[in-house]
């Protein structure tokens, strides 16, 4: 997915004193596939590290369709893919081809810059009735790191921690939480979890994390005694004692936040750096398309095509950003 400021999410006032800041995502038809951005916003572009929050789907294909993502870049990142429904497969310019599945988790390191694409396999587009469901998030990586060599890193379900406490269920997907760790390889200190909630379960939120939010995807909850439904992002303020009350149908949450970075990130459609000048690079070194000799390479098994540089997005990017 790509970052595009058509796509800025509303803010409304937070009703509550447990929450910092309420976001609700705009939704995106994408033919026949709904998009729901929660990051960046307008009063919040990151929860800790996360700088970019996608919910993809839920869709399901009829026919043959599918997603079809381009060879496209990133510098200044790691991009995070986990699936509640579906399959995907992705392939990169570091030479990988891996098929993620629900529960498991891509996590592809920018770092000085990677290309790849995500699409639905042949096999996949076989299947009647495919599902797609699933969230996909960019994390910043800190500044003495924005430069490192590109890497992958594909974990199965049964890699992740899994904490359960009556009827609650925790994966964790990434980082931190409860004593726990997940085995992907991180640059700061972060959690990520994905959280099923039984009817009236609760959930507490880590309290060792600096910068917490909850994004709901299915159901509702009950936090501080005002209710949020499916669709809405939670940022609460750092230190308070959070927890999350499934209402009667239970919830899904996407559990999130870290350590915040102590510089500035500008991000300008896949490029996340602290530096503007170190954007403005990238942005030559992709519309010059030299796979060969420039710093982008087109993934192996899919060179074919490529999203090209988007140059709408330049014409109406501000003067100062």
């Amino acid at each position: 997915m790509s970052w595009n400021p058509t796509q800025t999410p509303d803010c409304p006032e937070a009703g509550s004193d447990a929450l910092e800041t309420l976001i609700i995502p705009r939704a995106r038809d994408l033919g026949g596939f709904e998009v729901r951005r929660a990051l960046p916003s307008p009063k919040r572009q990151m929860v800790g590290p996360f700088i970019f929050f996608d919910q993809m789907g839920p869709a399901e294909f009829i026919t043959d369709g599918g997603i079809d993502v381009r060879p496209h870049p990133h510098i200044g990142l790691g991009t995070v893919t986990y699936l509640y429904q579906g399959e995907f497969e992705h392939r990169d310019s570091l030479g990988t081809h891996q098929m993620i599945y629900p529960g498991e988790v891509n996590w592809m390191l920018a770092g000085r810059g990677v290309t790849h694409s995500e699409r639905t396999s042949a096999e996949t587009r076989a299947k009647p009735g495919q599902k797609l469901f699933g969230i996909q998030t960019w994390i910043a990586l800190p500044e003495d790191r924005e430069e490192m060599a590109p890497d992958f890193e594909h974990h199965k379900k049964e890699a992740l921690p899994v904490l359960r406490d009556g009827g609650a269920e925790a994966r964790l997907i990434l980082g931190t939480a409860y004593g726990e760790a997940s085995p992907v390889t991180m640059q700061s200190e972060t959690f990520y979890l994905d959280v099923v909630l039984a009817p009236g379960a609760s959930f507490p939120l880590p309290d060792e994390h600096e910068d917490r939010g909850l994004y709901i995807t299915e159901g509702e909850i009950e936090v501080a005694g005002e209710r949020f439904e499916a669709g809405r992002m939670m940022v609460f303020r750092p230190g308070d004692r959070i927890s999350a009350k499934a209402g009667p149908r239970g919830a899904r949450l996407m559990a999130l936040g870290g350590a915040t970075l102590n510089e500035q990130r500008y991000i300008w459609w896949n490029f996340v750096s602290s530096s503007k000048d170190r954007i403005e690079e990238a942005k030559e070194a992709w519309k010059a398309a030299d796979w060969t000799g420039g710093p982008f390479h087109l993934p192996p098994g899919d060179a074919a095509e490529f999203i090209p540089f988007p140059e709408e997005l330049e014409r109406t990017r501000p003067k100062e950003w």
